[in-house]
Formats: structure tokens, C-alpha cells, sequence
């Protein structure tokens, strides 16, 4: 195996035995294979759309692969297996149909030689693995290609994860799947130059924010636009279910399940903006949040004491100690963990053995008491948006700094709390996903009722950041973006970061700091390029970066 797609990559450069995310080997190279194969796929597809086919169900089968190629999502060998013969099977059916539309047009059959992910096949599982470790990353040997194609290539993955939550809420864009075809068969054309598959990653971070967009439509479509709302760290004396992931569908249909039934249900890592939607706060048993970020579930989960449901990524490899209390749904997979299955058309998915279990289990043990402010999303800062350019034209608020993006293990991630802690009282922290953790339970006070922690939500509410930052540039009356007092200091971990960052640089975005460490499939002449052209930078050391950030610089 060779895996660098995270910021847990082994020495900063590779994992080459085990992922550092605990996926072994054999799961990496089936990883590699799945998305050679998806290659191959979009290969026919693009071809199809040439001749006026458009399949929708190849572009939903490419967007749920990809998202369980993320890291901490499907460590199971069997899982992926299964997925590789149904990638077959998409391939023959969107390729027949592209052969059949050609003769069609041509009068003829198609002839010209494909590349070997439109054409390989094995029906010997033994082989999956073999061709796994002859197709990863590695057998691009150009670095600075390689690297290009690799950003791409991740930042396709964050978006097929946006879009993948966006259609289990029936929501859907074919544009969107095109793009992810276009871009998967970029990364195979040894003809496209540097500046071309630049291109390419710059038109992902377009695509990446009309996702978002499409994502934040479902979510607000469904369960109302967040409020501003105070979430309980405590627990009660009840057997309790607890939720994590970002799936707010199986939120919804697991708290219609267990009403009345005497369980409580409590959100974990990024599902605690879900505590902020008006749908979901008609529940009684809905009563909080548990715990903290996704890298320390081993402890919190342990402590817990009842079941835990895994709806999307953020899955750690479970100890045994808890491990039969674990379940997995959606694109989640480990082996040996249980497993709903998905819905069936017009019909929910069956939460009853989760539930069964919670009803045997003690209640959680407390972690924690208190309370969290969570719900400041672009609607609800647009409610108050005199108050916030009052405040900044007082002088009351000097600058926003948005601390967004993942946590992760590395020791070095204190800086962002460091920041926090140091960044001066008229300074307000913007936030999406679970960096958060490293910061929202420090007691940062109000600049005149403005919290100076405000929580957009999940990574997938990043959205959020960028309305808020549109329409701050439309009261201020500034056509760049980078002139409003608003600096960016990211954290990334996995590949909806990137997707999320490539917005930003398409949107214009320059001064990003980011951090703990720059992504290790970034060649030096591609860093070189992002520094040129959008001024990103590392991360420094703590007072210095606060002085530049509050400098604007």
C-alpha cells in the first residue's frame, strides 16, 4: 500500500504498511482499485455524454464509491470487495449504452483502444488485491503530475461526499456528477499539461461550493435553518443511543423510532450542529451532545455504555471493549461491527435492533456538564447582521478569523487553541466543522451579545462561511473579498477539507494558514504555485501568527 490522502500521513510523507487511520493493506490497494475502476467508468460516461447519454444512476454509483474511499469511513475488505463487482457491473451497463448510441450515430462499431481501467476485469477476488497495489498513486511518476492529479483527486472525494448527503435527502445535480466524471478522467490523460489540470482543480473548487450550496438547500429544506441554541454536555439517568457521523436523515428517523420508547439520543463530534435545527428540538429524548472530536471516541465511547450509531466518516477501528456496541450504517464499514442496512424506497431504515440494545445498557457515564452555544449558520447571522457591521465599524469587532476545518491527533493541533485563547477580545472566530472542538468550550465572552465563537455547523455547513463572508463584502460595500477584516487560519485532516479549501482558492481567498502540517501529496513545485498565485502559508508559532492575522497580514 502507499496512502497519503490524510494529514495523519505516516512521517508526513506515506503510510506504507498500515494506515496511521488503522485501514490495513489489503483494504488501501482495494481502495486504489475501486477508484481505477471509477476512472474507468467515467471514461465511458464522458463518452456517453458526448453522444447526448446522460446516466444518473452511474453518476450516484461514482459519488457513494468515492465517499467510502475517505479516510476513516469503510475498513471492511469484504465491504469493498462487493463494491468492486457492482463497479463492474456499472461499467458494462454505461458502456453498452455509450457503444449503443455510437453505432447509432456512426453506423459502425466502436474501435479505438481504451485504457486498462475501462478494460480490466476479474471475477477472482484474489486479483482485486494484486491489481490493487500495481494502480495506486504511486504509478504516476511524475511528482508535481502526480500531485495535481492527487489534490484533484481528493478534492472529487470531498465533493461525492457533500453530494452523497445531499441525495440520501433527495436531493440531486447533474452537473455535479458530470464534473466528477470529467475530473476523475482527467487524472487518467497523460496529455494535459500543468496548467490544465490546475484548471481542473480550480473548477473543483467551483463545483465544490455549488455542492455545498445544494447540501445546505437539503438540510435547510428539511429541518429549518439553524437557531442560535445552548446544547447540554451532561447526561441523564436513561439508557442512551449515541450518534455520530453527519448523516441528519438516520438523525431524524432513529428520534421518530425511539420516541416514547424511554432511550435518550445524544449527538457526537460533527453531529452536534444537529441540537440546532427547529425539526429536530420537538424531541424530548433529543438531549445533547457527548463527548468531543472523532479522535478520541476510544475513551468517550467506552464510557458511553450504550450503543453507538456511525452514520458517515469520523469511525475510529473500535477496542474490543466496546466493539459489539458499535453500528455502522451508510457507506460506514468495519468488519465484524454490524450493520443497518439502507432504506428501502418510501420506507425508513430499521433502527429496532439499536434500540433493543440501548434498552439492555447502563446509562452514559458523564464526561462533562454545562453548556455550548451551536447554531450560527448563515441564516442566523444574517438576522443580526446590523449588530455585526455596527460592531465592526465602532471598532468594537476588529477582525473575523475563521478557524474551520477537521481535528485530529497530532499534539501540534494545541496551536488552534493557543490561537484562540490568545487572539485579542475584538477579535470573533468563525467555525465549521470539528476544529471547533479545539476551541468551543473555552469561555471567549460576547462582544455586545455577539458570541466571539460563532458555530456554522459540520464541515458540510463550511457553505455557511462563505455566505457569511458574500454578503459582509455586499454591506461593505467591496468588490474583493480579501479587503474585508477577515483572516483564515484552516485546519484540514481529510479530503472534505480539501474540497473545502479549493472553494476558498476558487472564490479568491488568499492569506490562508494552514495547518498543523501542509498535505504530503503536495510535490514542492505545486506548493510553490499555491503560495505564488493564493499566498498559502504553514501554520507558525502562536503569538506570531496572531499579531500577522490580526494585522490582516
Amino acid at each position: 500500500m502507499f496512502c497519503f490522502q490524510c494529514q495523519e500521513a505516516a512521517r508526513n510523507k506515506g503510510c506504507t504498511v498500515r494506515g496511521v487511520c488503522g485501514k490495513t493493506g489489503d483494504v488501501a490497494n482495494l481502495q486504489d482499485l475501486l477508484v481505477y475502476l471509477l476512472k474507468g467508468i467515467s471514461i465511458y460516461a464522458e463518452k456517453a455524454k458526448e453522444l447526448g447519454v446522460v446516466d444518473r444512476e452511474t453518476g450516484a454509483f461514482i459519488t457513494r464509491a468515492l465517499f467510502t474511499t475517505i479516510t476513516n469511513v469503510n475498513f471492511d475488505n469484504k465491504r469493498f470487495e462487493e463494491i468492486i463487482k457492482e463497479a463492474f457491473e456499472v461499467r458494462d451497463r454505461i458502456k453498452n449504452k455509450f457503444l449503443k448510441a455510437y453505432r447509432e450515430k456512426n453506423g459502425e462499431e466502436f474501435d479505438e483502444k481504451l485504457p486498462g481501467m475501462a478494460t480490466w476485469y476479474s471475477n477472482d477476488v484474489s486479483d482485486f488485491y494484486a491489481k490493487g497495489e500495481e494502480v495506486g498513486v504511486l504509478s504516476t511518476g511524475d511528482e508535481d503530475v502526480r500531485a495535481l492529479r492527487e489534490l484533484l483527486t481528493y478534492g472529487l472525494k470531498g465533493i461525492a461526499a457533500y453530494a452523497e448527503h445531499a441525495y440520501i435527502l433527495e436531493e440531486e445535480d447533474q452537473e455535479i456528477y458530470s464534473f466528477l466524471q470529467e475530473g476523475l478522467v482527467a487524472t487518467t490523460d497523460n496529455t494535459l499539461s500543468a496548467d490544465e489540470l490546475t484548471a481542473l482543480v480550480m473548477k473543483c473548487g467551483e463545483v465544490a461550493v455549488k455542492t455545498m450550496a445544494l447540501l445546505d438547500q437539503a438540510n435547510t429544506s428539511n429541518y429549518g435553518h439553524p437557531e442560535p441554541t445552548q446544547v447540554n454536555l451532561g447526561v441523564r439517568n436513561r439508557p442512551g443511543i449515541l450518534v455520530s457521523g453527519h448523516d441528519l436523515k438516520d438523525l431524524e428517523e432513529l428520534l421518530e423510532q425511539t420516541e416514547g420508547k424511554g432511550v435518550d439520543v445524544y449527538t457526537h463530534g460533527e453531529m452536534l450542529p444537529a441540537n440546532a435545527y427547529p425539526a429536530f428540538k420537538k424531541y424530548d429524548h433529543f438531549v445533547g451532545n457527548y463527548g468531543n472530536a472523532w479522535w478520541q471516541q476510544k475513551e468517550e465511547f467506552e464510557k458511553f455504555n450504550g450503543p453507538i450509531l456511525m452514520t458517515t466518516n469520523c469511525l475510529v477501528p473500535p477496542k474490543d471493549s466496546y466493539r459489539d456496541r458499535v453500528y455502522t450504517t451508510n457507506v460506514v464499514g468495519f468488519s465484524g461491527v454490524k450493520h443497518i442496512r439502507d432504506r428501502k424506497p418510501g420506507e425508513q431504515k430499521d433502527f429496532s435492533p439499536v434500540i433493543e440494545h440501548a434498552l439492555k445498557c447502563d446509562p452514559p457515564e458523564e464526561l462533562e456538564n454545562g453548556m455550548i452555544p451551536v447554531g450560527f449558520a448563515h441564516n442566523a447571522v444574517m438576522s443580526v447582521a446590523d449588530k455585526v457591521v455596527e460592531a465592526v465599524k465602532q471598532g468594537k469587532i476588529k477582525r473575523f478569523v475563521v478557524m474551520a476545518g477537521c481535528d485530529g491527533r497530532h499534539r501540534s493541533r494545541d496551536y488552534y487553541t493557543n490561537v484562540a485563547r490568545n487572539l485579542p477580545e475584538d477579535a470573533v472566530i468563525l467555525t465549521a466543522g470539528c476544529a471547533k472542538y479545539r476551541y468551543n468550550k473555552l469561555n471567549l465572552g460576547d462582544i455586545d451579545g455577539i458570541p466571539r465563537i460563532l458555530d456554522a455547523g459540520q464541515c458540510n455547513d463550511s457553505y455557511s462561511l462563505v455566505v457569511i463572508a458574500q454578503k459582509l463584502a455586499e454591506v461593505f460595500g467591496v468588490d474583493d473579498i480579501n479587503e474585508l477584516p477577515i483572516s483564515y487560519d484552516i485546519a484540514w485532516y481529510e479530503q472534505k477539507a480539501v474540497a473545502v479549501l479549493l472553494a476558498l482558492l476558487y472564490l479568491g481567498v488568499k492569506g490562508i494558514r494552514l495547518g498543523p502540517s501542509l498535505p504530503a501529496f503536495l510535490s514542492p513545485n505545486v506548493v510553490k504555485v499555491l503560495v505564488d498565485k493564493f499566498d498559502i502559508k504553514p501554520i507558525g508559532e502562536v503569538e506570531e501568527d496572531v499579531k500577522a492575522i490580526m494585522a490582516g497580514e
